[in-house]
């Protein structure tokens, strides 16, 4: 009788402690970095650096037209040409108004492409059956994406799959 529960409680024991050894392992991966890093030679990411610089070429040269213009505003002032140094001064503060204005909208615009981009099918695709692979293949229960997810508080590098995916993806892309 002894001995019978001696072993009943044995088995009891290591079905605990193998059920607590199943425990659920989570990654985490950091999207925006496998896009920066994977995706900047395709034609559509082209693009969009493309249309940014031009963006930001447009918004320099606004810049230094408003910075010509207070520039001839002083000269102005220093002449003693009240009229003039006025009329440019409107000028620079309509063009900066503008400026602002035209900051704000193409930047919406960027961000909008730029969301779009990595959030197509076929990058997501590719993207989540890597994923999956590495999740299965390493015994991860969850894989959540740490730029995105504002639950994630913390995590250790350890669960970072971030790098590795980024190797997947080009090791494949090379085939």
């Amino acid at each position: 009788m002894m001995k019978r529960c001696c072993i009943g409680f044995f088995f009891m024991v290591a079905g605990f402690s193998l059920s607590a050894q199943q425990l659920t392992r989570f990654a985490v991966v950091d999207l925006s970095k496998v896009y920066v890093s994977f995706f900047r030679e395709s034609r559509a990411v082209r693009e969009f650096e493309e249309r940014s610089a031009r963006v930001q070429a447009e918004i320099n040269q606004m810049t230094r037209e408003i910075q010509d213009l207070k520039s001839s505003q002083i000269s102005a002032e220093f002449r003693g040409d009240r009229n003039e140094a006025l009329r440019l001064e409107n000028d620079a503060y309509r063009k900066s108004e503008f400026l602002k204005e035209y900051y704000k909208l193409k930047t919406a615009e960027l961000e909008d492409q730029k969301s779009k981009l990595t959030q197509s099918g076929a990058f997501l695709e590719q993207i989540y059956d890597e994923i999956r692979y590495i999740a299965e293949s390493e015994g991860y229960s969850m894989v959540l994406n740490n730029k995105e997810n504002t639950g994630i508080l913390w995590f250790s590098p350890t669960v970072d799959i971030t790098d590795k995916l980024i190797q997947n993806l080009l090791a494949k892309s090379r085939r």
